[in-house]
């Protein structure tokens, strides 16, 4: 029988928390010692292998510290979590504030970023477990062993209800936010690249919602329509494409003609998936939207005299504006630039001003995306997509054609990755197979699973989290797979529906009750 400890008014099982904490070192030494645990260097005298002992121990020692406190305040040691992951906050924003060389050459990770995420967990922690004892009033273990957490998932979708709720007021924000970042002091051009990146799988998640969130079909091959838009753009723009020196044309389709062609060759891309998987569910239906993923990066591979395969297509040109382009050429017989916008408006050629341009090109897409979505989903095919995904046998109960249910879904699905894909060609000015693997679309689909399924707001938030985020600290680009990883495990463990998951009926068959607590007359009697 295992030892216990009594602690009010019940045992505690020390054996279960040595094999708890256990099992987390071994997960954790087995994750750090393969991704952050060797260094391979090439120096002068050869390639060198450098051991990372110290780290992988320290990550090792960081995990079973906060995995402490989780099991401590699991069993009521609200004060002693209180104490020491305040102390150890304290001790490192002073460290990092007052430039305190010592604790910092004794930190493990010397860089400050990580010192910073270290600070905030530990703050956290101690204003968890302070906020706790403060509401029981004493270190006791709570009566059921669920209730704790079934509260916090109640209060996350009391919050998610909330925003839903808010959503005008929040996306008017978002928005305003959102039209001034280039303008925004202390922001360059790097922050303006990441923001437009960000908008862009902000733009992909959108669209994929349309399929996972709102028809509920698991979609594993996404970023084949990001690939077909991208390459329908790239054949018909670029001058270096086969298809235009084998028509003999020097020069490109404008990119504005060409976006509504990329969402239409995606579209029929997404209806062609569309008709095998009519009948497949679930884990089925997700290995063959990967398996259609796939194919579509090896035939861009391998069909050479079209998309020049490994090599890729170069020269891809910007978006134009006004019928005036934004690069910046000179004619070779005058040797003056006669047709770039910025020659028009009498201004020198900046750099900047084509990210800023392509900034406000993918906002307004970004936008027009969101448009669509929300008021599609009160139409009639956003209510049948919505019942697609509660029940199948219902939704066909009804009188609604699953068949034409799912093809508008992948349809129009696909036809925001094409146009995400279209921009992402000219703002790379570059694409090959390479740029359109499996990983892309793993991580849109994290986008979609972590903001909560059919969320809006939720893409927002996820997609700076997830993309921004890792951009702005590249500094800590060999553990950010890390950092991903276990931030999906936690949403996993802690909100599986999603951080703003809430499903709120486009259509009821009763009006809400009035404040003054009677209902009112609705529906049938």
């Amino acid at each position: 029988m295992a030892a216990t400890i009594p602690h009010a008014g019940r045992p505690v099982d020390r054996r279960g928390i040595l094999i708890e904490l256990g099992g987390t070192a071994l997960v954790v030494f087995a994750l750090t010692i393969s991704l952050v645990g060797f260094h391979i260097k090439d120096i002068s005298g050869g390639i060198t292998l450098d051991l990372r002992i110290v780290d992988v121990v320290s990550a090792v020692a960081i995990a079973l510290v906060v995995r402490g406190w989780m099991i401590l305040m699991r069993h009521g040691y609200y004060r002693v979590v209180t104490i020491s992951a305040g102390a150890v906050a304290a001790i490192l924003v002073v460290s990092l504030l007052f430039g305190g060389a010592g604790v910092q050459f004794y930190m493990p990770f010397k860089a400050k970023l990580l010192q910073w995420l270290l600070a905030i967990l530990s703050t956290g922690f101690a204003i968890g477990a302070a906020l706790r004892m403060a509401r029981d009033g004493r270190t006791a273990v709570a009566e059921d062993d669920g209730a704790a957490s079934d509260k916090q998932v109640a209060l996350m979708d009391r919050v998610g209800a909330q925003v839903q709720r808010n959503a005008l007021w929040i996306g008017g924000f978002l928005f305003a936010a959102a039209a001034c970042f280039p303008f925004m002091p202390g922001v360059n051009l790097q922050y303006l690249d990441i923001g437009v990146l960000v908008l862009t799988y902000i733009m992909l998640g959108w669209g994929l919602n349309i399929v996972v969130g709102l028809a509920g079909l698991l979609d594993l091959g996404y970023v084949a329509f990001y690939a077909v838009g991208a390459y329908s753009f790239a054949l018909f723009a670029s001058p270096d494409s086969p298809l235009l020196q084998e028509l003999g044309l020097t020069e490109g389709i404008s990119f504005w003609l060409c976006l509504p062609f990329a969402g239409l060759m995606a579209a029929l891309a997404g209806v062609a998936l569309g008709f095998p998987v009519l009948r497949l569910r679930g884990d089925y239906l997700a290995i063959v939207t990967l398996g259609f993923g796939e194919m579509i990066r090896v035939t861009l591979l391998n069909f050479y005299s079209l998309t020049k395969g490994p090599d890729g297509i170069s020269k891809i040109p910007p978006p134009s504006l006004l019928g005036y382009s934004t690069e910046s050429k000179m004619d070779e017989e005058t040797l003056e630039n006669t047709t770039e916008f910025h020659t028009a408006m009498g201004w020198e050629f900046d750099q900047a001003d084509t990210t800023v341009l392509l900034y406000f090109v993918i906002l307004a897409m970004a936008l027009a995306t969101n448009f669509f979505t929300v008021r599609i989903r009160k139409l009639p095919v956003g209510r049948a997509w919505e019942a697609l995904r509660e029940d199948e046998i219902a939704c066909r109960s009804l009188g609604i054609n699953p068949t034409n249910t799912k093809l508008t879904a992948f349809g129009l699905g696909a036809m925001f990755g094409g146009f995400a894909g279209s921009f992402f060609a000219t703002r790379q000015t570059f694409v090959s197979p390479e740029s359109f693997t499996f990983i892309e679309s793993a991580v849109i689909l994290a986008i979609v699973v972590l903001g909560g399924f059919g969320s809006q707001i939720g893409v927002v938030v996820a997609a700076f989290l997830l993309i921004g985020l890792p951009e702005i600290f590249r500094e800590l680009q060999e553990y950010r797979m890390l950092f991903f990883g276990g931030s999906m495990v936690l949403i996993m463990l802690w909100r599986p529906a999603g951080l703003l998951a809430h499903r709120e009926p486009t259509i009821r068959m009763h009006r809400r009750k009035a404040r003054g607590g009677r209902a009112e007359a609705g529906g049938a009697a």
